[in-house]
Formats: C-alpha cells, sequence, structure tokens
C-alpha cells in the first residue's frame, strides 16, 4: 500500500528521493495517518493539514542537525513516520508507547519538548542563539498556527527575535482554525488579507480624513489591513501567503529562504483535515479521535462506546447554565478550551455573557479580576495544566485583591492519553499555599454540583477542581445547596481490622474516595471524604487522629505540598502525634496511557492501595 512510505526510514531517505515523487508520498502518508489514527485515536484533522509542510521541511533542511520546533505538537504525527517512528505509530499515545507530542527523549528529531500553545518560537530563537555562539552554522525553524500565534507568549518572542541578526524561520500555518473556533482581532486580521474590498474601503477612509496626505495614509491603512507591515514592523522579513498543500511551492520557497540571513516569517494557508473529506467539513469533530472506523467515519458525534454517565465536563456545564438564569451577573470565560470545558450550550443560551478569549490563559485571570471589581461574576472555566500558565495573575490579580470568583479546574489528577503534559498533577500544591484561597475536591458528580454553587456564593476567590471523565455515578440533585465552608464528613466508620488489631482511618481527597471505599471493606477502615484542601477541616482530622492508629491521605495530586501535607500541618499545629501514610502522584512526571494504568503505576488503584497500608502496618 505504501510503496514509498515504507522505505522513508529518516529524513535521510526522504532526501533521496526525486522531488516529482514527493506529492505521491504526501498521498501515502496522508492514508497511512487516517488508517493509524483510526485504529489508536489521537489528534487527526491537524495531522492531515500538514502532511506537505512535514516533507517539504524535512525535504529541504538538514534534520536533525537543523532544528524544527513543532508549536504545540498536535500536528507532529506525520514528523514521527518520517524520522523512524511508522511502527510504532500503532502504540500511539499507549502505555510505554510513543507520545501524541513531540519528546526529546523520544528522538532525537523532536528538538523542544511541546503540548502548550506558543512556546515554539521562544524555544527556536534559543537554538538559533545558542548555534551562533558555539560557532556552528544550522537552520532554526519554528512551526505556529494561527491560534497559537494569538497569544501573548509568541508576541513576546517575536518582538525580542526580530530586534535581533538570528538566523530564525517562524512558518506560520494559517488554517482559520484553533481547537474551538478561532476569536481576536489577530485572526480577522489574517481572515481579511488582501481583501480587495475591504483594502479599498480602508484607503479611501484614510484620504478622507488626511486629504493631502493620502499617500502617506495609503501606507498606513496597508499596515493596518495585509501581515506583512505588520511582521515586518517586528523585525521579520515576511513571505507569503502560500498554498501550503502545494509542494511545488512549498519546496523552492523553503530552499530560497535557507539562503537568507536573519529572521524569515513564512505564511502558509493550509487546511485541517486535508484529503479525508470527513474532516475536512468538520475539523473540530474529528481534531481528538478515538477508534473509528475511516469508511465510516466519527458515528454518534464521537461518543459511542463512552459512559452513558455524564461527565464531570458536562455536570460543571449544565450548572453554569442553570445558574446564569438564576443571576444575571455571572460571567463564563474560557481560554480557547470551549468545547472541552463544557460551554457550547452556555454560550449559546448566552452569547453577551460568554468570552472565549483565545489561546491567553494569562489575560483570562485578569480580565475576570476587573470583572470581579465591577459587580460581575465571573466563572472560569480551565484545565488544570493551563491554570499554571496564569499563575503570578492568580496571585497578583485576584488573590492579592481577594477578589469573588470561581475557577471551576478541569482534568484534575491524571489524563490518560495526553500524559504529563496535560496531568493536573499540581493544582492542589500550588494552590493551597495563596492566601484568601479556597479548595475543593467534590467526590461525585452531586458534590461537584453543589460545591460549584457554594464557591459562587463565596466572595472570595474559590476553585472546585475535578477531574476528567465521569465520577461513580451518583443521582444529581437539582436543587443547589452551598456546603458549609471547611467541613469535610464520615463516609464510612470503621472499627479494627485483622491485620496487627490496628484502627485505620482514610483521609480521602476527591477523585480518590471511591476507591478508598472499596479498600475499606477489606480493611475495614474509616472513610473520610475531605471535601475541602483548604480550608481543612482540623476538627475531623484531630478526631479521627483520636480514633485511629494509622491515618492514610490518599489524593490525586503531587504528594509534595498537596493535600496530605496539609493534613501534616494541622497535626502539628494542634499538637497531635500520629502515624500518618501520604498517597498520591510520585516526585515524577507520569507518562501517557490508560489512566487505570497511570493509577497503578502510581500505587493509587486498589491493589497499590492496599499493598501501600499493609506495608505500613507491618513496620
Amino acid at each position: 500500500m505504501y510503496e514509498l512510505l515504507n522505505n522513508i526510514n529518516s529524513p535521510a531517505d526522504l532526501r533521496q528521493l526525486d522531488r516529482r515523487d514527493l506529492p505521491r508520498l504526501a498521498q501515502e502518508l496522508r492514508e497511512f495517518l487516517i488508517d493509524s489514527v483510526s485504529k489508536t485515536g489521537g489528534h487527526l484533522s491537524s495531522n492531515l493539514g500538514t502532511v506537505e509542510l512535514t516533507i517539504a521541511l524535512h525535504y529541504v533542511f538538514d534534520t536533525p542537525h537543523d532544528r524544527l520546533v513543532w508549536d504545540v505538537g498536535h500536528q507532529t504525527y506525520g514528523h514521527k513516520v518520517l524520522t523512524g517512528r511508522r511502527e510504532a505509530m500503532e502504540r500511539l499515545r499507549m502505555w510505554e508507547g510513543i507520545s501524541g507530542f513531540p519528546k526529546r527523549d523520544e528522538s532525537e528529531f523532536d528538538t523542544f519538548g511541546t503540548a502548550h500553545s506558543s512556546t515554539s518560537i521562544s524555544a527556536a530563537f534559543g537554538m538559533a542563539i545558542a548555534s551562533r555562539l558555539a560557532g556552528i552554522k544550522r537552520h532554526a525553524v519554528a512551526i505556529i498556527g494561527d491560534g497559537a500565534m494569538t497569544a501573548g507568549m509568541a508576541f513576546e518572542a517575536l518582538n525580542n527575535a526580530g530586534a535581533s541578526d538570528a538566523d530564525l524561520l517562524v512558518i506560520l500555518n494559517d488554517n482559520d482554525m484553533s481547537i474551538s473556533p478561532p476569536v481576536g482581532a489577530l485572526n480577522k486580521h489574517l481572515v481579511k488579507l488582501m481583501s480587495g474590498r475591504f483594502y479599498a474601503a480602508a484607503r479611501g477612509l484614510g484620504e478622507r480624513v488626511l486629504g493631502d496626505l493620502a499617500k502617506r495614509a495609503e501606507e498606513h491603512m496597508k499596515g493596518m489591513v495585509t501581515p506583512s507591515t505588520m511582521f515586518e514592523e517586528f523585525g521579520f522579513n515576511y513571505l507569503g501567503p502560500i498554498d501550503g498543500h502545494d509542494l511545488d511551492a512549498l519546496v523552492p520557497t523553503l530552499k530560497n529562504i535557507s539562503e537568507l540571513k536573519g529572521p524569515q516569517l513564512l505564511h502558509v494557508v493550509t487546511r485541517k483535515g486535508q484529503g479525508y473529506k470527513l474532516a475536512e467539513a468538520d475539523p473540530v469533530l474529528y481534531h481528538g479521535v478515538s477508534k473509528f472506523k475511516p469508511d465510516d467515519g466519527i458515528v454518534g458525534g464521537g461518543k459511542s462506546g463512552k459512559s452513558s454517565k455524564p461527565a464531570y465536563t458536562q455536570i460543571f456545564g449544565d450548572w453554569l447554565c442553570d445558574m446564569a438564569e438564576k443571576d444575571q451577573r455571572l460571567v463564563g470565560i474560557t481560554p480557547a478550551m470551549r468545547e472541552g470545558s463544557g460551554l457550547v450550550r452556555f454560550s449559546e443560551l448566552y452569547p453577551d455573557r460568554y468570552f472565549d478569549v483565545g489561546i491567553a490563559e494569562q489575560h483570562a485571570l485578569t480580565f475576570a479580576a476587573g470583572l470581579a471589581c465591577e459587580g460581575s461574576k465571573p466563572v472560569v472555566a480551565i484545565y488544570s495544566t493551563f491554570l499554571q500558565r496564569a499563575y503570578d495573575q492568580l496571585i497578583h490579580d485576584v488573590m492579592l485583591q481577594n477578589l469573588p470568583l470561581v475557577l471551576a479546574i478541569d482534568r484534575g489528577g491524571l489524563v490518560g492519553a495526553d500524559g504529563a503534559t496535560h496531568n493536573g498533577s499540581f493544582d492542589l500544591s500550588y494552590l493551597r499555599c495563596l492566601p484568601n484561597m479556597t479548595v475543593m475536591t467534590p467526590s461525585d458528580e452531586n458534590e461537584c454540583r453543589q460545591m460549584l454553587y457554594t464557591a459562587y456564593q463565596m466572595n472570595s476567590p474559590a476553585a472546585v477542581r475535578y477531574p476528567r471523565g465521569a465520577g461513580p455515578g451518583v443521582e444529581i440533585q437539582q436543587e443547589m445547596t452551598a456546603l458549609p465552608i471547611g467541613k469535610g464528613e464520615i463516609r464510612r466508620q470503621g472499627k479494627k481490622i485483622a491485620l496487627l488489631s490496628k484502627k485505620v482511618a482514610i483521609l480521602a481527597f476527591g477523585s480518590m474516595v471511591a476507591v478508598s471505599l472499596k479498600v475499606a471493606e477489606e480493611f475495614d477502615a474509616t472513610v473520610a471524604n475531605m471535601r475541602f484542601v483548604k480550608p481543612l477541616d482540623d476538627e475531623l482530622v484531630a478526631h479521627l487522629a483520636a480514633g485511629h492508629d494509622l491515618l492514610v491521605t490518599i489524593e490525586e495530586n503531587a504528594i509534595e505540598g498537596g493535600a496530605g501535607s496539609a493534613v501534616l500541618e494541622s497535626l502539628q499545629r494542634q499538637g497531635i502525634k500520629a502515624s500518618v501514610l501520604l498517597l498520591g502522584l510520585p516526585d515524577r512526571f507520569i507518562d501517557h496511557g490508560d489512566p487505570a494504568l497511570q493509577l497503578a503505576n502510581c500505587g493509587l488503584d486498589h491493589v497499590g492501595i492496599m499493598a501501600s497500608i499493609r506495608a505500613k502496618l507491618h513496620e
């Protein structure tokens, strides 16, 4: 099936091909990606859109000596196939398989690990400067999408790199597409590029306003209309736009650029899902896919084979709509993750109170702070791993001013196939150390709804942190009731266990309550649903310490500085001596794979927790 592709085991093999063979190779690579991803799941439409660009880059540049830095990395499957990982694609994003993103310890061709957006220009610029300082002649290329280009970090890098004489090439992959529909002034600017009627109208306006300065006005208005002047103002030599699917245009253009000195920006226009009609028609649906049959496509809106129980994301989305109906002050905010964070229905019902701020987490937090200052009630829906990017804004603009807003933190804990870059491993640690913060961890779907309501009623910052996927499947009460702040509950009262006649109490946080209850059945242990990481229920901690020989804290967060550490601090404050076992995520990054395998690897499944408690009791 893949006559050319099967003989490409490295870019060196690719560069031996006649240029006339490249379109056929592109067809084979595209067919391979569709077949491969349909069997493993993963990102599809973005990879189909960069097939020709990937081939052209490796054909022209001497990789890995020349450095390619792929922004985000959703589009790097073709890159992986051409760099010796074709057979490894059958275990893409699986435990002990290859990553869905560039990863430095996976291949020398992955020059920089990515997965979060807008880092490529900074990294490639750093590589270009380092090579120059070392006296090494090499090219540094950053490939960034128009969605990622809207983030502030990309512009910080452009501003810095453009003022240098570094040999840096930035390729703007313009597909008018991000995970959520693209937003913002820059996107509109690119969409309108070289639009005849728009340019003529702008030029006419300039002439009318400035009269005899019309010629200078024309140049000024041109700079407002076309991207060339905008990037040239940053100090880059702008080239394009060119068709990103035309190898006869891409290859000679890249070869010409490779001879140029200084900062260059090549604008290529591509189409997500290119070559697979179903993905072309709905690139959002085919952005991240589960297994499917290529001839049939994704059926049932991508929900086939998934749990019938509502996911926490849906619980949040339903609560947001219900709360918005009750309170006109509510404003919903997302940094470019409308679908992933469950805001689609809210955006349709309340468009005037819905704000997608683009890939700009820092701006999202300070924007929310400004809203809160003027009496609005902002709710920021954000993934745990993306909240990390706005930590300074959270501290300085929200916490320091004690502004009332709700952080709905999705993907807390381990997330599965996206792996270390997307695991929400640290939020309990970095949130609970902040003054004025309240941190809640729901144990089930109903508690999540009630905690969101509780957070909304507060007059200070509050975070509700919930995991990816569905909960245990409890009945959801539509009536909303605020929980007592800082109070946990005993879910199961245990007695002395047979093993060494010791009484055990498990202090479980959030997603770990369900598995703790199963473990407790075998030990006849007490289980406390702690609910609040901050403020912690000191009274409950003291009560459990007084009546048990061993306290076990369990959390789906890094042990260092996490909820277990909060329990130790509580015991110390109260002058209580107790035997304590802390269970949580170990002090390392957890690789991609099935969530059950990830938990087992961390000792947080039923078997692992049992073994840890037995070992502690035997000490």
